[in-house]
């Protein structure tokens, strides 16, 4: 629809939780027409083609999840102007798993992207999934980390699937959905225009617990991301550099405005666990949480069970049950796999 972003696809939400009630038979009801010239939308414009399309084109390649989809990400959901529709391909399971977000400079030096390698395979090494937006540099690289390490990884792209940019990163993106997923806001035919990576950058924070900045200038694209993970409450972490290089400027910057410093992946993980930990505390549920993470466990065995089947066999809530399974991922006791996870033998 012309004229609806984000932000005023969440007024909406706000006032109708039903989207469906806006239309009767294919038509905008009355009342939406007046919600609609009351907002500044004074000549609503609806592509019925397109989205013909789009349905067409997610019966042979991916999925479309609406904000009301039982799907779609809650990590994601929480944050101001979520995206109204996520086009997904590969593994949608991905999206609901922990994250961590990697970004950089495209022109990343040859020892930037070494030591987005290295992260991004121990990150996924300990159960965590590499979230990155398919760019030249850090982005490649972390995925191509991530990959490496047999773990999980998601590209969000600034324009729509059927179009991947960078062109070079066609292989690449085909790895991904296999071991991953591809994640867009944007429909069909949407090219890749500089608006929309900074509404891809929010969607690449808001999917993660916490954004890990490799290199940077200071006015680099990253740096956006990082302020976003910021107004979202995302922890953030920068990779110190020389005090020489221009590529470390920004990752200083971070650091010298509150970002933990990292020199190793176990500097993300202790963070992340004590994230953890302060929100189990809020969730009334979690009450006594060795014994809720043990009750949880017990539905876990060697054969793989997804993250809805765990909602639905104890009663917890997504979040609540992904905040669980990252604990015990740390911990050792589970292993996150394509489709969801399984339990590692302990002998305890």
């Amino acid at each position: 629809m012309l004229g609806f972003g984000p932000r005023r696809f969440a007024q909406l939400c706000q006032e109708e939780k039903v989207l469906s009630n806006c239309f009767s038979q294919g038509s905008p009801t009355q009342s939406f027409r007046h919600w609609c010239e009351a907002h500044g939308i004074h000549k609503l414009i609806l592509d019925w083609q397109g989205v013909n399309q789009d349905l067409a084109w997610q019966s042979q390649h991916a999925r479309i999840m609406t904000w009301e989809h039982s799907e779609y990400p809650a990590q994601l959901k929480n944050i101001h102007a979520c995206p109204p529709v996520l086009f997904v391909k590969g593994n949608v399971e991905a999206l609901k798993a922990p994250q961590v977000a990697m970004v950089g400079s495209r022109h990343a030096s040859p020892q930037g992207k070494e030591n987005a390698k290295h992260f991004a395979s121990a990150l996924v090494a300990q159960g965590l999934v590499v979230t990155s937006g398919l760019a030249l540099g850090i982005d490649a690289a972390s995925h191509e980390g991530a990959l490496l390490g047999g773990g999980q990884t998601i590209a969000v792209l600034g324009n729509s699937l059927d179009r991947i940019y960078p062109r070079s990163h066609h292989a690449l993106a085909e790895r991904i959905q296999m071991q991953g997923a591809l994640v867009s806001e944007f429909p069909l035919g949407t090219a890749p225009k500089p608006a929309h990576f900074p509404r891809r950058n929010r969607i690449i924070s808001g999917l993660s617990l916490g954004v890990l900045v490799i290199e940077s200038t200071i006015k680099s694209g990253s740096l956006i991301t990082a302020n976003y993970a910021l107004e979202q409450g995302r922890e953030i972490f920068a990779l110190p550099g020389s005090i020489h290089s221009p590529m470390a400027k920004g990752c200083h910057h971070l650091i010298r405005q509150g970002a933990k410093c990292v020199e190793s992946v176990e500097h993300i993980l202790e963070e992340l666990v004590l994230q953890q930990r302060i929100s189990a505390k809020n969730v009334s549920k979690l009450t006594d949480n060795d014994e809720e993470q043990g009750g949880l466990l017990a539905h876990i065995f060697d054969e793989c069970i997804s993250i809805d089947d765990i909602v639905s066999k104890t009663g917890l809530t997504a979040q609540e049950v992904s905040s669980m399974l990252l604990e015990l991922e740390l911990r050792g006791k589970v292993r996150a796999v394509p489709g969801g996870y399984i339990r590692v033998a302990t002998g305890d």
